[in-house]
């Protein structure tokens, strides 16, 4: 087929008040555009990729690109970068003021997300809501005349939502640039979670079917031999659950650690902590993992019946435990402030990141200690929210929402407590730092400011009225000056 398509990856810009957030798109973002560049090429077509973002190029330069190809398809992973978003339409806007007249798409977790309001904008054609590929397939086969798609936003046709892929299987897999096979590939055994917790967007994303799917061992072992023919040997697991429900999804999961094992590799991979025991983690290391990532969450059992996380503190204290002995540390994902956090929360939360010797480490103690909840349009929470009238949307394109604490002791804490990380992690990532993450060798050498960051905290968690941030700050400030050389 002769019609032009480019896959755009869209430059990103760091953000200043969100430097050290993740939340603003889930992780398997990443190889999203290799899927939809696979299956436009499956279909016969002959499209391009331009990974902005990878090549370092702005947005000025990211314009010329495309005009100089002149596509009839511009189909975009679009994400939500903060408060730069708006740079992306602004993109869009230039390229119709310079008369690129092509089709323009939005795909990805944030226009699916917030469809109806980003249609709105001035230059986009359409949006793939949930699942892309076979949607922006049929899309450029419509082309140029567009007619309806299921799981199409257009303005001028009803939305009809597209049913889910039922055989992952059928999917080529995603297109890689060689820049992305040079570190740990990134990988999608399986799409979904089981679990619908308040504050992620994946299950909104994937609301018109099962909540979990598994590509078979067989497809994902394929895939596997693939990139290590082309050279990788470390991946990591984009899933956002890698063990799946139930006993049939542990069945799964030991059937591909078994034909991992022969194969050398290594691997991280993400996972709820009541998935684990200690018979899967030997598996598992036994296969190759050396990283993992437990989503816990909160130290409080209110705090997890607020997510709708289905666990409990005891199951969590419990998987941190099994990692530990199967000889794998596990990073955690915590979220210390949410809306309805209480003194009382916040106190249960630092007691249980100090029983399980999670504040032992200057970086983790710092992300630990400060991550606030993203309420982001789509997910549990934001509907929650909204619907108690306490709400309010707040960034570009009203896609995240801001709701007050709701205890002013909190509040003050929070604002303390996270002031005080991000400039402990802002001085690990500055280059001209004593503390400068690259240069300092071991954070154990740093275990006296790790300290005093810890009992600062405590301080403004149990004395949220007299505790003064600026003294917190100064004296971070003074001890930090003790390992200039």
């Amino acid at each position: 087929m002769t019609m032009n398509i480019l896959v755009l990856e869209h430059p990103r810009l760091p953000s200043k008040p969100h430097f050290n957030d993740i939340a603003n798109t889930p992780l398997w973002s990443c190889i999203m555009a290799g899927y939809v560049f696979s299956a436009l090429e499956g279909a016969g077509f002959k499209p391009h990729i331009l990974n902005a973002n990878e090549q370092g190029l702005d947005f000025k330069q990211t314009v010329t690109e495309i005009c100089a190809y002149q596509p009839d398809l511009l189909t975009v992973n679009t994400v939500y970068f903060w408060e730069h978003t708006g740079l992306f339409f602004k993109m869009i806007r230039d390229l119709r003021h310079y008369g690129f007249t092509g089709h323009i798409n939005l795909f990805g977790f944030f226009p699916t997300l917030h469809y109806r309001r980003l249609l709105q904008e001035r230059g986009v054609d359409s949006i793939a809501v949930g699942e892309c590929e076979q949607t922006l397939v049929e899309l450029a086969q419509s082309l140029p005349n567009c007619y309806p798609v299921k799981g199409l936003a257009t303005k001028e046709f009803p939305f009809v939502p597209r049913k889910q892929v039922e055989n992952l299987d059928t999917l080529a897999f995603p297109f890689r640039t060689k820049a992305q096979l040079k570190h740990s590939v990134s990988i999608l055994a399986s799409r979904g979670c089981y679990n619908h917790c308040s504050f992620c967007p994946i299950p909104s994303f994937y609301n018109d079917g099962p909540l979990w799917r598994g590509r078979s061992v067989a497809d994902i072992i394929e895939e596997i031999t693939e990139l290590m023919e082309q050279g990788a040997d470390s991946f990591y697991f984009v899933d956002p659950n890698f063990i799946g429900p139930g006993r049939a999804g542990r069945g799964r999961t030991v059937d591909l650690l078994n034909q991992l094992r022969p194969l050398s590799l290594r691997f991280g991979m993400e996972t709820r902590a009541t998935d684990l025991d200690d018979g899967l983690m030997e598996h598992l290391v036994q296969a190759g993992l050396t990283t993992l990532l437990l989503g816990v969450e909160s130290g409080s059992n209110t705090g997890l019946q607020d997510f709708g996380k289905n666990e409990t503190v005891d199951e969590s204290a419990r998987g941190i435990a099994l990692c530990r002995r199967a000889g794998i540390e596990p990073e955690i994902g915590f979220l210390m402030f949410t809306p309805n956090s209480t003194p009382l929360s916040l106190r249960e939360n630092m007691k249980f990141l100090e029983q399980n010797d999670l504040l032992d480490r200057l970086d983790r103690t710092a992300n630990l200690l400060c991550h606030q909840q993203i309420i982001m349009a789509g997910t549990t929470g934001f509907k929650q929210y909204d619907k108690r009238g306490i709400l309010k949307t707040n960034g570009p394109f009203d896609f995240i929402g801001k709701v007050e604490f709701q205890s002013a002791k909190v509040k003050r804490a929070a604002e303390a407590v996270t002031s005080l990380c991000h400039f402990i992690l802002r001085e690990t990532g500055r280059k001209d730092s004593p503390i400068y993450f690259q240069t300092a060798g071991s954070y154990s050498k740093f275990s006296e400011l790790n300290e005093l960051l810890v009992a600062e905290i405590k301080h403004h968690f149990e004395q949220p009225e007299s505790a003064d941030m600026q003294c917190s700050l100064q004296k971070l400030q003074d001890h930090i000056k003790i390992y200039t050389k």
